[in-house]
Protein backbone atom coordinates (compact mmCIF):
# COMPACT_ATOMS: atom_id res chain seq x y z
CA UNK A 1 0.00 0.00 0.00
CA UNK A 2 1.54 3.45 -0.93
CA UNK A 3 2.36 5.70 1.94
CA UNK A 4 1.01 8.60 0.59
CA UNK A 5 -2.34 6.61 -0.30
CA UNK A 6 -2.58 5.21 3.50
CA UNK A 7 -1.79 8.76 4.79
CA UNK A 8 -4.39 10.90 2.79
CA UNK A 9 -7.07 8.01 4.14
CA UNK A 10 -5.85 8.85 7.66
CA UNK A 11 -6.04 12.78 7.00
CA UNK A 12 -9.58 12.23 6.29
CA UNK A 13 -10.85 10.14 8.96
CA UNK A 14 -8.87 12.74 11.56
CA UNK A 15 -10.94 15.79 9.64
CA UNK A 16 -14.70 13.38 10.10
CA UNK A 17 -13.18 12.90 13.83
CA UNK A 18 -12.41 16.69 14.25
CA UNK A 19 -15.35 17.72 12.61
CA UNK A 20 -18.33 15.25 14.53
CA UNK A 21 -16.18 15.25 17.46
CA UNK A 22 -16.46 11.42 17.55
CA UNK A 23 -13.84 8.46 16.52
CA UNK A 24 -14.42 6.27 13.26
CA UNK A 25 -13.55 2.87 12.82
CA UNK A 26 -10.72 2.71 10.05
CA UNK A 27 -10.90 1.04 7.35
CA UNK A 28 -9.30 -2.02 5.61
CA UNK A 29 -7.58 -0.73 2.30
CA UNK A 30 -6.12 -2.16 -0.84
CA UNK A 31 -5.52 -1.29 -4.25
CA UNK A 32 -7.61 -4.48 -5.72
CA UNK A 33 -10.01 -2.47 -7.97
CA UNK A 34 -9.83 -2.85 -12.11
CA UNK A 35 -11.75 -1.50 -14.63
CA UNK A 36 -13.30 2.20 -14.82
CA UNK A 37 -14.11 2.88 -11.20
CA UNK A 38 -11.36 4.58 -9.69
CA UNK A 39 -12.70 3.66 -6.07
CA UNK A 40 -15.01 1.84 -3.96
CA UNK A 41 -16.13 1.77 -0.48
CA UNK A 42 -17.82 -1.49 0.87
CA UNK A 43 -19.83 -0.27 3.62
CA UNK A 44 -20.72 -3.86 5.77
CA UNK A 45 -17.44 -4.80 5.08
CA UNK A 46 -16.05 -1.31 6.53
CA UNK A 47 -13.22 -1.40 3.41
CA UNK A 48 -12.31 0.57 0.35
CA UNK A 49 -10.78 -0.48 -2.95
CA UNK A 50 -8.78 1.95 -5.07
CA UNK A 51 -7.75 1.08 -8.90
CA UNK A 52 -3.57 1.46 -8.50
CA UNK A 53 -4.01 1.98 -12.26
CA UNK A 54 -6.27 4.83 -12.09
CA UNK A 55 -4.45 6.32 -8.99
CA UNK A 56 -0.74 5.93 -10.74
CA UNK A 57 -2.05 7.81 -13.27
CA UNK A 58 -3.88 10.70 -11.61
CA UNK A 59 -2.17 10.77 -8.37
CA UNK A 60 -2.44 14.21 -7.11
CA UNK A 61 -6.28 14.73 -8.11
CA UNK A 62 -6.76 10.61 -7.06
CA UNK A 63 -5.41 11.59 -3.17
CA UNK A 64 -7.09 14.91 -2.70
CA UNK A 65 -10.93 14.05 -4.40
CA UNK A 66 -11.18 10.32 -4.91
CA UNK A 67 -9.77 9.72 -1.35
CA UNK A 68 -12.24 11.99 0.08
CA UNK A 69 -14.99 10.94 -1.63
CA UNK A 70 -14.49 7.21 -0.41
CA UNK A 71 -13.90 7.67 2.82
CA UNK A 72 -17.10 9.74 3.05
CA UNK A 73 -19.07 6.90 2.04
CA UNK A 74 -18.07 5.37 4.92
CA UNK A 75 -17.93 7.82 7.42
CA UNK A 76 -21.45 8.94 6.04
CA UNK A 77 -22.46 5.42 6.78
CA UNK A 78 -20.93 5.25 10.12
CA UNK A 79 -22.45 8.72 11.39
CA UNK A 80 -26.42 8.22 9.49
CA UNK A 81 -26.93 4.41 9.37
CA UNK A 82 -27.60 2.18 6.43
CA UNK A 83 -30.84 3.49 5.36
CA UNK A 84 -29.20 7.22 2.85
CA UNK A 85 -28.75 7.15 -0.11
CA UNK A 86 -24.99 6.42 -1.47
CA UNK A 87 -24.58 10.20 -2.86
CA UNK A 88 -27.73 12.09 -1.34
CA UNK A 89 -27.24 14.56 1.20
CA UNK A 90 -25.77 13.31 4.39
CA UNK A 91 -22.60 12.22 1.80
CA UNK A 92 -22.75 15.30 0.39
CA UNK A 93 -22.41 17.47 3.59
CA UNK A 94 -19.34 15.40 4.67
CA UNK A 95 -17.65 16.53 1.31
CA UNK A 96 -18.98 19.77 1.21
CA UNK A 97 -18.55 20.41 4.96
CA UNK A 98 -15.69 18.08 6.47
CA UNK A 99 -13.53 18.13 3.48
CA UNK A 100 -14.22 21.49 1.40
CA UNK A 101 -14.73 19.62 -1.18
CA UNK A 102 -17.04 19.44 -4.58
CA UNK A 103 -19.51 16.61 -4.16
CA UNK A 104 -19.00 15.00 -7.57
CA UNK A 105 -20.23 11.59 -8.03
CA UNK A 106 -17.87 10.68 -11.11
CA UNK A 107 -14.23 10.63 -11.59
CA UNK A 108 -13.23 12.48 -15.40
CA UNK A 109 -10.07 10.07 -15.47
CA UNK A 110 -8.78 9.10 -18.57
CA UNK A 111 -9.45 5.01 -18.80
CA UNK A 112 -7.54 2.69 -21.22
CA UNK A 113 -9.77 0.36 -22.02
CA UNK A 114 -8.30 -3.15 -22.11
CA UNK A 115 -8.59 -5.28 -25.40
CA UNK A 116 -11.58 -7.56 -24.78
CA UNK A 117 -13.00 -10.33 -26.57
CA UNK A 118 -16.50 -9.77 -28.08
CA UNK A 119 -19.22 -12.74 -28.80
CA UNK A 120 -21.64 -11.66 -31.51
CA UNK A 121 -25.29 -12.03 -31.18
CA UNK A 122 -28.43 -11.90 -33.52
CA UNK A 123 -31.71 -11.55 -33.56
CA UNK A 124 -34.04 -12.48 -37.01
CA UNK A 125 -34.73 -9.07 -37.68
CA UNK A 126 -32.45 -7.62 -40.34
CA UNK A 127 -30.21 -10.05 -39.33
CA UNK A 128 -28.20 -7.46 -37.06
CA UNK A 129 -25.78 -8.15 -34.63
CA UNK A 130 -24.99 -7.37 -30.91
CA UNK A 131 -21.75 -7.40 -29.19
CA UNK A 132 -21.59 -9.16 -25.83
CA UNK A 133 -18.64 -9.00 -23.32
CA UNK A 134 -17.28 -12.45 -22.32
CA UNK A 135 -19.02 -12.00 -19.04
CA UNK A 136 -22.38 -11.59 -20.64
CA UNK A 137 -21.82 -14.60 -22.95
CA UNK A 138 -21.32 -16.89 -19.76
CA UNK A 139 -24.80 -15.73 -18.36
CA UNK A 140 -26.30 -16.54 -21.87
CA UNK A 141 -24.49 -20.10 -20.54
CA UNK A 142 -26.21 -20.21 -17.57
CA UNK A 143 -29.74 -19.62 -19.16
CA UNK A 144 -30.11 -15.79 -19.19
CA UNK A 145 -31.96 -14.85 -21.82
CA UNK A 146 -31.47 -11.23 -23.99
CA UNK A 147 -34.03 -10.00 -26.14
CA UNK A 148 -33.65 -7.58 -29.71
CA UNK A 149 -35.37 -4.18 -28.60
CA UNK A 150 -36.92 -4.31 -31.63
CA UNK A 151 -38.66 -7.20 -32.52
CA UNK A 152 -38.65 -9.01 -28.92
CA UNK A 153 -36.97 -11.56 -30.70
CA UNK A 154 -34.55 -14.11 -27.80
CA UNK A 155 -31.20 -12.74 -28.89
CA UNK A 156 -29.10 -16.37 -30.28
CA UNK A 157 -24.99 -16.52 -30.90
CA UNK A 158 -23.76 -16.50 -33.87
CA UNK A 159 -21.03 -18.61 -33.60
CA UNK A 160 -18.73 -15.48 -34.27
CA UNK A 161 -16.61 -13.70 -31.82
CA UNK A 162 -14.04 -10.47 -32.42
CA UNK A 163 -11.15 -9.04 -30.65
CA UNK A 164 -10.76 -4.95 -29.97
Amino acid sequence: MPQQLQARVEACYQQAETFFQRPFVRPEVSLKLRGQKAGVAHLDENRLRFNAQLYRENREHFLTQTVAHEVAHLVAHQMFGPRIRPHGEEWQLIMRGVYGLPPNRCHTYEVTRRRGTYYLYRCRCEGQTFPFSAQRHALVARGRRYFCRRCRATLVFSGESRVE
